[in-house]
């Protein structure tokens, strides 16, 4: 179908539209006019995707001479797929298809076709990749190369624009169009994604500013860019500009700077010259290296601006050998820095007064290691650079360190709280400003889409990313039957309450209540049902004490169990079980735990979750050091107080548990929140409003007695027929002669 929205066409691959996609595309719209940033909480299972997809493609038809490029943000693999697969379908509706040309990019790992590569080690394909593409290898007559690489390279770059026809591509389909044409998939897409209107990739292609600076750094400032499932974006960013440094990493570095002094040793007596052309070029600042062959880009450096890199290198760590001696002295003092019997913390200009008088280094030195270090690997020709990750890591730290004076904790720790007889020292520069990794692209880009089903308390992400969104708006959902049915279960048949909070979660009666539930459910509930814990380590003890009771055995009279583990290959072995006994009418029931794999990326929809079960409130171990230094950044610059971010962060986690359950409007599902604090209204309110909206007030205080009445009378409910399109005043399919005939006022009547 498509309609006229304001002044442009909106080209929708569907017969009939959802009234909630309409309004999505209204305020969507208004952003893009405003040239702005937009904030969007869509419920899960309302066709998000594919009205993104829709509005913003026909948006750029309406505007042929300039048309904004979509640079569209998936935190998996499995998700681009999906996004790529709408766009396809979307691709048949538009008027000129021809000229469209979309396609998803990732690692090597993933698109990489050079049988020698693949079958060698799928974890060293970034290494392996390097050592048949470099310049320096590729020069040397007798040296192993690639073939599709080098048939790709013999392209020049006047017929670089024509190299993939338009359409959409796929990881898969790139993989095919470079076994039929002989070139190499990743770098075909590394060129075309500068000419492609659409590009679908990983949140760190844009956020850590190492993969930026190689991947998205020619992007233009005319891109819309849209972070889909995005409520833990404040995470993402964080982890982007954290580094970890252990006992390991350091024995690691000592070992790659002797590895670098032999080569340092063997060029000397080689080629020199080579040593002495990199002093010059630093002299004149790291910016003159030129542009490097694609093959030969490292990662960018973790935070400089490129100002910055136009600076002479200090002159004592120019000559490589004082590099190397700087480098020596920082991995010493770091090892004596983890030698410490008490847990330390201290801010980036303390570490470097107190690492200046103790060994010499100062700030300029460490904020340019990064880009020394790969300036060094680069003259000492160096392919391998899987085997450096230990030094490299060691340099983005110092180069981070020397950076930025404010929102960084550096904090030592000799064990971990909860295992304190087992010594494992730890040094962890932890990011506690998330609006760091981000900045850079709300400067950069026009508009700045983050969107997804759980971002309630929705005032709270400008606070966290320090921006201002000219649209800020949270969506319902709008449905012809009640089909979510969420619950809160404050205590259990025998009328104690049941929680998670620490004093009361291995109190015998609660586990028991706990079990009882569940026993219950899987008697009643039909099919799959889906259960979210707190942590790996409760959900271990509850269901070995589970077991001892005789709870588990009587569970599975009526169900299989399945459990997520924390080996990725144990959890998908389990989940497509645990899919095949659905499928075949024995039901099961999967034991999940909140944060983890399962949580964030596997759609339980139709009879794979008829009932999500969250045992308690999953809170982050809030004795965390890293967390404490994080929520005292956060209270002192946003004011935002730590029992506000601990029951937001907690509650984002618990919304996208249960939304697992529900992925269209012709789904059904049964959400309960087994813990007495939900009942309460400061943490409630902080659900998304399209679970609140359908959480009456008679399901505020539920018994297990209570709570299987009413999922009994539920599930027959869903039984029975229904109209799909709605009647009356309340549609929820409108067709395009709805939407013609519609004037604004009665859209807005409808949305009530």
């Amino acid at each position: 179908m498509k309609f006229k929205l304001e002044d442009i066409t909106v080209y929708f691959p569907y017969d009939h539209i959802y009234p909630e996609q309409y309004s999505y595309m209204v305020e969507l719209k208004r952003g893009l006019d405003a040239k702005g940033h937009c904030l969007l909480e869509m419920p899960t299972g309302t066709g998000k995707t594919i009205a993104l997809l829709s509005l913003i493609l026909s948006y750029s038809l309406e505007r042929p001479h300039s048309p904004p490029k979509l640079l569209y943000c998936t935190r998996t693999v499995h998700e681009m797929e999906k996004t790529l697969g709408e766009l396809r379908l979307l691709l048949r509706h538009l008027p000129r298809p021809s000229s469209l040309l979309a396609l998803g990019l990732s690692s090597r790992k993933n698109l990489c076709v050079n049988p020698s590569i693949i079958t060698s080690s799928r974890d060293s394909v970034d290494a392996a990749c390097r050592r048949l593409t470099a310049t320096w290898v590729r020069a040397n007559a007798g040296a192993p190369t690639c073939d599709f690489y080098e048939n790709l390279d013999r392209v020049g770059p006047a017929e670089a624009q024509g190299l993939l026809p338009a359409g959409v591509y796929t990881l898969q389909d790139l993989r095919a169009f470079g076994r039929e044409r002989g070139w190499c998939p990743y770098f075909l897409a590394r060129r075309m994604v500068q000419v492609a209107n659409v590009v679908v990739y990983n949140y760190q292609y844009l956020l850590d500013p190492k993969v930026a600076g190689v991947i998205s750094r020619e992007m233009q400032r005319e891109s819309v860019v849209v972070f889909d499932e995005a409520h833990n974006i404040d995470n993402v960013c964080i982890e982007a500009l954290s580094v970890c440094v252990r006992q390991q990493t350091l024995d690691g570095a000592t070992r790659n700077i002797h590895r670098i002094s032999q080569e340092i040793d063997r060029l000397k007596a080689t080629d020199a010259g080579r040593l002495r052309a990199e002093y010059n070029r630093l002299v004149e600042g790291l910016a003159q290296r030129g542009d490097l062959s694609v093959s030969d880009t490292w990662l960018a450096n973790p935070a400089l601006p490129d100002d910055i890199l136009r600076e002479a290198v200090p002159g004592n760590i120019r000559r490589a050998e004082h590099f190397l001696s700087v480098l020596r002295r920082l991995v010493q003092y770091l090892k004596g820095r983890l030698q410490t019997e008490n847990v330390e913390k201290e801010g980036p200009m303390d570490f470097i007064v107190t690492m200046n008088s103790d060994i010499g280094i100062d700030q300029k030195m460490l904020k340019f290691c990064y880009d020394r270090l790969h300036s060094l690997m680069l003259t000492l020709e160096i392919t391998d650079t899987d085997e450096f990750l230990h030094i490299q890591t060691i340099c983005n730290f110092a180069t981070l360190v020397g950076t930025y004076t404010r929102g960084f904790s550096i904090i030592i720790e000799p064990f971990d709280e909860r295992m304190p007889h087992i010594p494992d020292p730890v040094l962890q520069l932890s990011c506690n400003d998330a609006s760091l990794a981000i900045k850079p692209v709300f400067d950069r880009f026009q508009s700045v889409v983050i969107t997804s089903g759980t971002l309630s308390p929705i005032d709270l992400y400008p606070r966290l990313l320090n921006f201002n969104p000219v649209i800020s708006r949270s969506f319902t959902m709008s449905l012809t039957r009640d089909c979510i049915c969420p619950m809160v279960l404050t205590r259990g048949s025998d009328q104690l309450p049941v929680s998670t909070k620490f004093d009361m979660r291995s109190d015998p009666g609660v586990v028991r209540n706990y079990g009882r539930l569940l026993l219950e459910m899987v008697a009643a509930v039909p099919d799959g049902i889906v259960c979210f814990f707190v942590s790996y380590s409760y959900m271990d003890g509850i269901i070995n004490s589970w077991n001892e009771m005789g709870i588990l055995k009587e569970i599975m009279q009526h169900k299989l169990v399945f459990i997520e583990t924390q080996d990725v290959v144990e959890t998908t072995l389990a989940l497509d079980n645990y899919r095949r006994a659905c499928d075949c009418g024995r039901g099961a029931v999967f034991f999940s735990v909140a944060r983890g794999k399962v949580a964030e990326g596997i759609d339980f929809d139709r009879h794979y979750g008829r009932l999500v079960i969250m045992f308690g409130v999953p809170f982050q171990y809030t004795l965390s050091r890293i967390l404490l230094a994080r929520m005292e950044y956060l209270r002192e610059t946003f004011q935002i107080k730590e029992g506000d971010f601990l029951t937001f962060d907690a509650l984002r986690q618990a919304a996208q548990c249960v939304g697992r359950v529900i992925r269209s409007k012709s789904d059904y599902g049964m959400m309960i929140f087994a813990d007495k604090r939900y009942s309460r209204h400061d943490k409630r309110s902080k659900l998304p409003g399209w679970i609140l909206s359908h959480l009456r007030d008679a399901h505020l205080n539920l018994s297990t007695d209570m709570a299987l009445h009413i999922a009994r009378e539920f599930l027959r409910r869903m039984a029975q027929p229904y109209d799909k399109a709605g009647n009356g005043s309340k549609k929820t399919l409108l067709s395009q002669e709805d939407l013609e005939k519609m004037g604004e006022g009665n859209f807005d009547e409808m949305q009530l």
